[in-house]
Protein backbone atom coordinates (compact mmCIF):
# COMPACT_ATOMS: atom_id res chain seq x y z
CA UNK A 1 0.00 0.00 0.00
CA UNK A 2 1.20 3.21 -0.70
CA UNK A 3 0.70 5.65 2.13
CA UNK A 4 2.44 9.05 2.79
CA UNK A 5 2.74 11.86 5.82
CA UNK A 6 0.91 14.99 5.52
CA UNK A 7 0.80 18.45 6.54
CA UNK A 8 -2.63 18.90 8.29
CA UNK A 9 -4.62 21.83 8.87
CA UNK A 10 -5.92 21.10 12.65
CA UNK A 11 -6.80 23.68 15.46
CA UNK A 12 -4.87 24.66 18.11
CA UNK A 13 -4.75 22.42 20.60
CA UNK A 14 -7.22 24.36 23.43
CA UNK A 15 -9.77 24.73 20.90
CA UNK A 16 -9.44 20.85 19.25
CA UNK A 17 -12.54 20.27 21.45
CA UNK A 18 -14.80 23.17 20.25
CA UNK A 19 -13.82 22.64 16.83
CA UNK A 20 -14.06 18.59 16.21
CA UNK A 21 -17.28 17.37 15.70
CA UNK A 22 -19.39 14.53 14.71
CA UNK A 23 -19.42 13.45 11.03
CA UNK A 24 -21.72 14.98 8.65
CA UNK A 25 -23.66 11.82 7.94
CA UNK A 26 -24.67 10.51 11.59
CA UNK A 27 -27.16 13.74 12.07
CA UNK A 28 -30.00 15.97 10.38
CA UNK A 29 -29.84 19.22 9.69
CA UNK A 30 -31.83 20.11 13.18
CA UNK A 31 -30.03 18.36 15.24
CA UNK A 32 -26.43 19.71 13.88
CA UNK A 33 -28.25 23.35 14.57
CA UNK A 34 -28.22 22.69 17.87
CA UNK A 35 -25.40 20.76 18.31
CA UNK A 36 -22.74 23.26 16.46
CA UNK A 37 -21.04 25.57 19.07
CA UNK A 38 -19.38 28.55 17.33
CA UNK A 39 -16.06 26.81 16.32
CA UNK A 40 -17.59 23.47 15.41
CA UNK A 41 -16.82 21.81 11.88
CA UNK A 42 -20.19 21.71 11.59
CA UNK A 43 -20.28 24.84 10.37
CA UNK A 44 -18.32 23.82 7.69
CA UNK A 45 -19.11 20.38 6.65
CA UNK A 46 -23.14 20.82 7.33
CA UNK A 47 -23.19 25.03 6.18
CA UNK A 48 -26.88 24.97 5.70
CA UNK A 49 -27.43 25.64 9.73
CA UNK A 50 -26.01 28.75 9.22
CA UNK A 51 -29.06 29.60 7.40
CA UNK A 52 -32.47 30.93 8.90
CA UNK A 53 -34.45 28.93 8.41
CA UNK A 54 -32.22 25.92 7.47
CA UNK A 55 -31.10 25.64 3.82
CA UNK A 56 -31.13 23.22 1.30
CA UNK A 57 -28.04 21.90 2.01
CA UNK A 58 -27.70 21.02 -2.50
CA UNK A 59 -28.12 24.49 -3.21
CA UNK A 60 -25.35 26.99 -4.54
CA UNK A 61 -25.32 29.07 -1.75
CA UNK A 62 -24.84 26.39 1.15
CA UNK A 63 -21.84 25.43 -1.12
CA UNK A 64 -20.41 28.61 -1.45
CA UNK A 65 -21.15 29.14 2.27
CA UNK A 66 -19.05 25.96 2.88
CA UNK A 67 -16.29 27.33 1.24
CA UNK A 68 -16.18 31.08 3.26
CA UNK A 69 -16.29 29.37 6.76
CA UNK A 70 -13.39 27.30 5.74
CA UNK A 71 -11.73 30.31 4.64
CA UNK A 72 -13.03 31.94 8.27
CA UNK A 73 -11.79 29.21 10.25
CA UNK A 74 -8.12 29.42 8.96
CA UNK A 75 -8.24 33.31 9.12
CA UNK A 76 -9.30 33.48 12.43
CA UNK A 77 -6.96 30.80 13.71
CA UNK A 78 -9.24 27.59 14.27
CA UNK A 79 -7.27 26.17 11.94
CA UNK A 80 -4.06 25.87 10.86
CA UNK A 81 -1.73 24.31 8.71
CA UNK A 82 1.35 22.09 9.87
CA UNK A 83 4.79 23.21 8.81
CA UNK A 84 5.94 19.95 7.96
CA UNK A 85 4.85 16.22 6.94
CA UNK A 86 3.69 14.17 9.40
CA UNK A 87 1.68 11.01 10.51
CA UNK A 88 -0.31 11.41 13.27
CA UNK A 89 -1.83 8.83 15.23
CA UNK A 90 -5.70 8.90 16.50
CA UNK A 91 -7.30 6.97 20.13
CA UNK A 92 -10.51 6.76 20.59
CA UNK A 93 -11.85 5.46 23.59
CA UNK A 94 -15.47 3.78 24.10
CA UNK A 95 -16.96 1.86 27.08
CA UNK A 96 -13.23 1.18 28.47
CA UNK A 97 -11.98 0.05 24.96
CA UNK A 98 -9.17 2.30 23.01
CA UNK A 99 -8.74 1.93 19.24
CA UNK A 100 -5.20 3.25 17.98
CA UNK A 101 -5.27 4.80 13.90
CA UNK A 102 -3.05 5.95 12.15
CA UNK A 103 -3.65 9.08 9.71
CA UNK A 104 -2.09 9.01 6.50
CA UNK A 105 -2.63 9.92 3.32
CA UNK A 106 -4.31 6.83 1.32
CA UNK A 107 -3.29 6.98 -2.76
CA UNK A 108 -6.03 7.31 -5.16
CA UNK A 109 -3.94 4.72 -7.63
CA UNK A 110 -5.09 1.99 -4.87
CA UNK A 111 -8.51 2.83 -4.87
CA UNK A 112 -9.14 2.97 -8.14
CA UNK A 113 -7.15 -0.82 -8.82
CA UNK A 114 -8.64 -2.55 -5.90
CA UNK A 115 -6.04 -2.38 -3.22
CA UNK A 116 -8.45 -0.15 -0.86
CA UNK A 117 -10.98 -2.80 -1.05
CA UNK A 118 -14.86 -2.15 -0.38
CA UNK A 119 -17.85 -4.40 1.19
CA UNK A 120 -20.15 -1.98 0.11
CA UNK A 121 -22.00 -0.23 -2.82
CA UNK A 122 -22.29 3.20 -3.17
CA UNK A 123 -25.11 5.84 -4.93
CA UNK A 124 -23.60 7.61 -7.69
CA UNK A 125 -25.86 10.43 -6.41
CA UNK A 126 -24.47 10.18 -2.72
CA UNK A 127 -21.19 10.22 -4.04
CA UNK A 128 -21.37 13.17 -6.18
CA UNK A 129 -22.51 15.14 -3.41
CA UNK A 130 -19.14 14.08 -1.26
CA UNK A 131 -16.76 14.97 -4.77
CA UNK A 132 -18.90 18.88 -4.74
CA UNK A 133 -17.27 19.35 -1.32
CA UNK A 134 -13.71 17.94 -2.18
CA UNK A 135 -13.91 20.00 -5.38
CA UNK A 136 -14.84 23.44 -3.35
CA UNK A 137 -12.66 23.20 -0.78
CA UNK A 138 -9.85 21.57 -2.74
CA UNK A 139 -9.03 19.45 0.70
CA UNK A 140 -10.27 15.93 2.29
CA UNK A 141 -12.30 17.82 5.22
CA UNK A 142 -13.49 14.58 6.80
CA UNK A 143 -11.40 11.17 7.32
CA UNK A 144 -12.44 7.55 6.09
CA UNK A 145 -12.09 4.79 8.22
CA UNK A 146 -9.85 1.76 7.22
CA UNK A 147 -8.85 -1.12 8.38
CA UNK A 148 -5.48 -2.77 7.50
CA UNK A 149 -4.09 -6.29 8.77
CA UNK A 150 -2.14 -6.36 12.14
CA UNK A 151 1.93 -6.03 11.64
CA UNK A 152 3.62 -5.94 14.91
CA UNK A 153 6.20 -3.65 13.94
CA UNK A 154 3.57 -0.94 13.21
CA UNK A 155 1.36 -1.84 16.53
CA UNK A 156 4.86 -1.29 18.51
CA UNK A 157 5.39 1.80 16.74
CA UNK A 158 1.74 3.33 17.46
CA UNK A 159 2.52 1.67 21.16
CA UNK A 160 5.75 3.51 21.96
CA UNK A 161 5.30 6.81 20.29
CA UNK A 162 1.85 6.61 23.26
CA UNK A 163 3.79 5.71 25.95
CA UNK A 164 6.59 7.73 25.41
CA UNK A 165 4.62 11.13 24.06
CA UNK A 166 2.15 13.34 25.67
CA UNK A 167 -1.40 13.66 23.37
CA UNK A 168 -1.94 17.08 21.17
CA UNK A 169 -5.52 16.31 22.32
CA UNK A 170 -7.50 14.88 24.92
CA UNK A 171 -10.36 15.90 25.38
CA UNK A 172 -14.35 13.66 26.13
CA UNK A 173 -16.92 14.24 24.18
CA UNK A 174 -20.65 15.01 24.58
CA UNK A 175 -21.41 10.96 23.95
CA UNK A 176 -18.86 9.87 26.40
CA UNK A 177 -16.53 9.23 24.25
CA UNK A 178 -12.25 9.67 24.73
CA UNK A 179 -10.01 11.15 21.67
CA UNK A 180 -6.61 11.48 21.63
CA UNK A 181 -4.88 12.80 19.04
CA UNK A 182 -0.74 12.89 18.44
CA UNK A 183 1.31 14.20 15.77
CA UNK A 184 3.97 12.06 15.03
CA UNK A 185 7.23 14.96 14.63
CA UNK A 186 9.96 12.35 13.60
CA UNK A 187 11.32 12.18 10.29
CA UNK A 188 12.64 8.39 10.76
CA UNK A 189 9.15 7.09 12.58
CA UNK A 190 7.36 8.67 9.18
CA UNK A 191 10.03 6.96 7.11
CA UNK A 192 9.74 3.87 8.58
CA UNK A 193 5.75 3.58 8.68
CA UNK A 194 5.96 4.70 4.89
CA UNK A 195 7.97 1.21 4.20
CA UNK A 196 5.70 -0.93 6.68
CA UNK A 197 2.81 -0.17 4.58
CA UNK A 198 4.51 -0.91 1.32
CA UNK A 199 4.82 -4.43 2.69
CA UNK A 200 0.94 -4.35 3.69
CA UNK A 201 -1.42 -5.93 0.45
CA UNK A 202 -4.55 -4.38 1.09
CA UNK A 203 -6.68 -1.88 3.32
CA UNK A 204 -9.99 -2.42 3.98
CA UNK A 205 -12.89 0.32 3.52
CA UNK A 206 -14.73 0.26 7.34
CA UNK A 207 -16.77 3.02 7.45
CA UNK A 208 -17.10 6.12 4.47
CA UNK A 209 -17.50 4.60 1.42
CA UNK A 210 -19.12 7.50 -0.31
CA UNK A 211 -15.95 9.56 1.18
CA UNK A 212 -13.76 7.35 -0.01
CA UNK A 213 -14.95 7.36 -3.31
CA UNK A 214 -15.45 10.62 -3.71
CA UNK A 215 -12.20 11.09 -2.56
CA UNK A 216 -10.67 8.81 -5.23
CA UNK A 217 -12.75 10.44 -8.18
CA UNK A 218 -11.61 14.01 -7.74
CA UNK A 219 -8.24 13.22 -7.28
CA UNK A 220 -8.42 11.16 -10.59
CA UNK A 221 -10.40 14.52 -11.98
CA UNK A 222 -7.76 16.66 -11.36
CA UNK A 223 -4.93 13.92 -12.58
CA UNK A 224 -6.83 14.16 -15.97
CA UNK A 225 -6.88 17.75 -15.95
CA UNK A 226 -3.08 18.47 -15.94
CA UNK A 227 -1.24 18.26 -18.52
CA UNK A 228 2.14 18.25 -16.36
CA UNK A 229 0.73 15.32 -13.90
CA UNK A 230 3.77 13.29 -12.37
CA UNK A 231 1.64 11.41 -9.72
CA UNK A 232 3.87 13.12 -6.48
CA UNK A 233 0.52 15.60 -6.39
CA UNK A 234 -1.14 16.00 -3.07
CA UNK A 235 -4.32 15.08 -4.77
CA UNK A 236 -3.31 11.76 -5.54
CA UNK A 237 -4.00 11.26 -1.79
CA UNK A 238 -6.83 11.56 0.31
CA UNK A 239 -7.14 11.62 4.15
CA UNK A 240 -7.70 8.40 5.95
CA UNK A 241 -7.46 6.67 9.66
CA UNK A 242 -6.23 3.46 9.33
CA UNK A 243 -6.24 0.92 12.34
CA UNK A 244 -5.33 -2.81 12.49
CA UNK A 245 -7.71 -5.60 12.31
CA UNK A 246 -7.36 -6.94 16.04
CA UNK A 247 -8.56 -3.35 17.48
CA UNK A 248 -12.15 -2.80 15.96
CA UNK A 249 -14.96 -3.76 16.88
CA UNK A 250 -18.42 -4.17 15.42
CA UNK A 251 -21.56 -3.70 16.82
CA UNK A 252 -25.39 -4.76 15.68
CA UNK A 253 -26.91 -3.83 13.18
CA UNK A 254 -30.88 -4.12 13.75
CA UNK A 255 -34.32 -4.18 12.33
CA UNK A 256 -38.06 -3.57 12.69
CA UNK A 257 -40.87 -4.06 10.44
CA UNK A 258 -43.82 -2.31 9.82
CA UNK A 259 -46.21 -5.12 9.40
CA UNK A 260 -46.70 -8.65 9.42
CA UNK A 261 -47.86 -9.09 5.94
CA UNK A 262 -51.28 -9.86 6.88
CA UNK A 263 -50.45 -12.55 9.71
CA UNK A 264 -51.73 -12.77 12.82
CA UNK A 265 -48.48 -13.00 15.89
CA UNK A 266 -49.81 -16.59 16.22
CA UNK A 267 -49.55 -17.15 12.44
CA UNK A 268 -46.53 -15.19 12.19
CA UNK A 269 -44.50 -17.44 14.88
CA UNK A 270 -46.33 -21.24 13.05
CA UNK A 271 -44.47 -19.91 10.02
CA UNK A 272 -41.07 -19.02 11.56
CA UNK A 273 -41.06 -22.03 13.22
CA UNK A 274 -40.68 -23.99 9.99
CA UNK A 275 -37.36 -22.59 10.45
CA UNK A 276 -35.84 -21.10 13.54
CA UNK A 277 -36.35 -23.34 16.93
CA UNK A 278 -37.80 -20.43 18.96
CA UNK A 279 -38.05 -19.95 22.56
CA UNK A 280 -40.02 -17.40 24.63
CA UNK A 281 -38.17 -15.58 26.49
CA UNK A 282 -40.89 -13.21 28.50
CA UNK A 283 -40.61 -9.22 28.97
CA UNK A 284 -36.82 -9.38 29.65
CA UNK A 285 -34.75 -7.98 26.23
CA UNK A 286 -32.74 -10.94 24.47
CA UNK A 287 -29.96 -10.32 22.86
CA UNK A 288 -28.64 -12.60 20.59
CA UNK A 289 -25.73 -15.12 21.97
CA UNK A 290 -23.71 -16.49 18.72
CA UNK A 291 -24.09 -16.54 15.24
CA UNK A 292 -27.60 -18.36 13.41
CA UNK A 293 -29.19 -16.93 16.80
CA UNK A 294 -31.44 -13.76 16.86
CA UNK A 295 -33.29 -11.92 19.13
CA UNK A 296 -37.27 -11.25 18.31
CA UNK A 297 -39.60 -9.04 20.33
CA UNK A 298 -43.14 -9.18 19.09
CA UNK A 299 -46.57 -8.82 20.79
CA UNK A 300 -44.80 -7.62 23.99
CA UNK A 301 -42.29 -10.41 24.14
CA UNK A 302 -38.94 -11.31 23.26
CA UNK A 303 -37.81 -14.40 21.53
CA UNK A 304 -34.72 -16.43 21.15
CA UNK A 305 -34.84 -17.35 17.44
CA UNK A 306 -32.23 -20.19 16.22
CA UNK A 307 -31.95 -21.06 12.43
CA UNK A 308 -32.50 -24.66 11.99
CA UNK A 309 -29.70 -26.43 9.82
CA UNK A 310 -29.47 -26.46 6.67
CA UNK A 311 -31.17 -23.29 6.34
CA UNK A 312 -28.33 -21.08 5.82
CA UNK A 313 -24.43 -21.64 3.97
CA UNK A 314 -21.33 -21.04 5.99
CA UNK A 315 -19.11 -22.13 3.69
CA UNK A 316 -20.41 -18.73 1.39
CA UNK A 317 -19.14 -15.71 2.67
CA UNK A 318 -22.61 -13.97 1.76
CA UNK A 319 -24.77 -16.80 2.93
CA UNK A 320 -22.84 -16.80 6.45
CA UNK A 321 -24.08 -13.76 7.47
CA UNK A 322 -27.06 -13.17 9.86
CA UNK A 323 -28.33 -10.25 7.68
CA UNK A 324 -28.59 -12.60 4.57
CA UNK A 325 -30.11 -15.78 7.06
CA UNK A 326 -32.53 -13.10 8.56
CA UNK A 327 -33.60 -12.11 4.78
CA UNK A 328 -34.07 -15.42 3.31
CA UNK A 329 -36.17 -16.66 5.92
CA UNK A 330 -37.94 -14.08 7.19
CA UNK A 331 -38.65 -11.10 5.34
CA UNK A 332 -38.27 -12.94 1.74
CA UNK A 333 -39.88 -15.85 2.29
CA UNK A 334 -42.71 -14.80 4.71
CA UNK A 335 -43.13 -10.60 4.84
CA UNK A 336 -42.34 -10.40 1.07
CA UNK A 337 -41.09 -7.26 1.78
CA UNK A 338 -38.66 -6.85 -1.41
CA UNK A 339 -35.86 -4.81 -1.95
CA UNK A 340 -34.88 -4.09 1.32
CA UNK A 341 -32.95 -0.96 0.10
CA UNK A 342 -35.99 0.31 -0.91
CA UNK A 343 -38.88 -1.08 0.66
CA UNK A 344 -41.27 1.47 3.49
CA UNK A 345 -42.25 -1.18 5.79
CA UNK A 346 -38.52 -2.46 7.12
CA UNK A 347 -36.49 0.46 9.18
CA UNK A 348 -33.02 -0.26 10.49
CA UNK A 349 -31.77 0.93 13.62
CA UNK A 350 -28.04 0.72 14.89
CA UNK A 351 -26.83 -0.78 17.95
CA UNK A 352 -25.21 1.98 19.30
CA UNK A 353 -29.14 2.63 20.52
CA UNK A 354 -29.90 -0.44 22.57
CA UNK A 355 -32.51 -3.05 21.98
CA UNK A 356 -34.83 -1.30 24.34
CA UNK A 357 -34.93 1.45 20.96
CA UNK A 358 -36.56 -1.64 19.17
CA UNK A 359 -38.63 -2.25 22.10
CA UNK A 360 -40.07 0.68 21.98
CA UNK A 361 -40.51 1.46 18.49
CA UNK A 362 -42.76 -1.92 18.08
CA UNK A 363 -44.38 -0.81 21.78
CA UNK A 364 -45.38 2.70 20.36
CA UNK A 365 -47.39 0.76 17.64
CA UNK A 366 -45.24 2.19 14.58
CA UNK A 367 -43.59 -1.21 14.20
CA UNK A 368 -45.24 -4.55 14.17
CA UNK A 369 -41.83 -6.66 15.57
CA UNK A 370 -38.45 -6.06 15.71
CA UNK A 371 -35.23 -8.54 14.83
CA UNK A 372 -32.05 -7.78 17.31
CA UNK A 373 -29.01 -9.82 14.65
CA UNK A 374 -25.75 -10.77 16.00
CA UNK A 375 -22.74 -8.45 15.34
CA UNK A 376 -20.43 -9.25 12.40
CA UNK A 377 -16.90 -9.94 12.75
CA UNK A 378 -14.01 -8.28 11.12
CA UNK A 379 -12.73 -11.16 9.63
CA UNK A 380 -16.23 -11.72 7.51
CA UNK A 381 -16.04 -8.02 6.16
CA UNK A 382 -12.27 -9.01 5.31
CA UNK A 383 -13.77 -12.03 3.37
CA UNK A 384 -16.65 -10.83 1.96
CA UNK A 385 -14.00 -7.82 0.35
CA UNK A 386 -10.86 -10.18 -0.61
CA UNK A 387 -13.99 -12.54 -2.52
CA UNK A 388 -15.25 -9.08 -4.47
CA UNK A 389 -18.88 -9.58 -2.80
CA UNK A 390 -20.36 -6.81 -1.54
CA UNK A 391 -22.28 -6.81 2.02
CA UNK A 392 -26.14 -6.97 1.63
CA UNK A 393 -27.46 -3.37 2.95
CA UNK A 394 -27.53 -2.10 6.65
CA UNK A 395 -24.84 -4.67 7.81
CA UNK A 396 -21.86 -3.29 9.69
CA UNK A 397 -22.51 -0.59 12.45
CA UNK A 398 -18.67 0.86 13.34
CA UNK A 399 -18.48 2.62 16.93
CA UNK A 400 -16.93 4.71 18.11
CA UNK A 401 -17.23 7.04 14.78
CA UNK A 402 -14.27 9.05 13.43
CA UNK A 403 -14.49 13.07 15.04
CA UNK A 404 -14.48 15.25 12.37
CA UNK A 405 -11.74 18.56 12.86
CA UNK A 406 -9.28 16.57 14.21
CA UNK A 407 -6.45 16.94 10.99
CA UNK A 408 -7.81 18.06 7.39
CA UNK A 409 -5.97 17.15 4.17
CA UNK A 410 -5.54 19.80 1.73
CA UNK A 411 -5.36 18.91 -1.92
CA UNK A 412 -2.87 21.91 -2.91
Amino acid sequence: MKIKPFAGVRPPKELAAQVASRPYDVLNSAEAKIEAGEKSLLHIIKPEIDFDPIADEHCEAVYDKAVENFKLWQERGWLRQDEKEMYYIYAQTMDGRTQYGLVAAANVDDYMTGKIKKHELTRKDKEEDRMIHVRIQDANIEPVFFAYPDVAEMNEIVANFVANNAPEYDFVAADGFGHKFWAINDDAINARITEIFKSIPAMYVADGHHRTAAAALVGAEKRAANPNHTGNEEYNFFLAVIFPESQLKVIDYNRVVKDLNGLTPDEFLAKLSESFDIAEMGTEIYKPTKLHNFGMYLNGKWYSLTAKAGTYNDNDPIGVLDVTVLSNLVFDKILNLGDLRTSKRIDFVGGIRGLGELQKRVDSGEMAAAFALFPVTMRQIIDIADTGNIMPPKTTWFEPKLRSGLVIHKLS
